[in-house]
């Protein structure tokens, strides 16, 4: 069985982490909780307001962790590989933006 902790690079990790986000409202989610998150980080730099940086991760992950618990009803990759999943997350974010995945 392949899943996303057996993956040895990003390039086999992506495709399983994509097979992990089916659900367009899980991707929906992903999608606002990345887009929140980087206003809050572009927010909190540009202003000095370093308060801003600790709300970054928990609104980019409860939004994402929202759309696997309620809508994919699976673990969310960032408990089993966190840099590969917050990468695959960009790249996600990156192919939505170009029409590659819908949302």
């Amino acid at each position: 069985m392949n899943c996303v902790e057996n993956a040895k690079t990003f390039a086999e990790f992506y495709p399983l982490y994509l097979a992990e986000h089916a659900d367009r409202n899980c991707r929906r989610l992903h999608v606002v909780g990345s887009i929140a998150a980087l206003l809050l980080l572009t927010a909190g730099i540009l202003s000095q307001q370093w308060l801003f940086l600790i709300v970054v991760p928990v609104v980019g992950y409860a939004c994402a962790w929202v759309g696997h618990f309620f809508f994919e009803k699976n673990r969310p990759a960032t408990f089993k590989r966190p840099l590969y999943s917050l990468m695959g997350d960009g790249m996600m974010l990156c192919d939505i933006a170009r029409g590659k995945i819908k949302i």
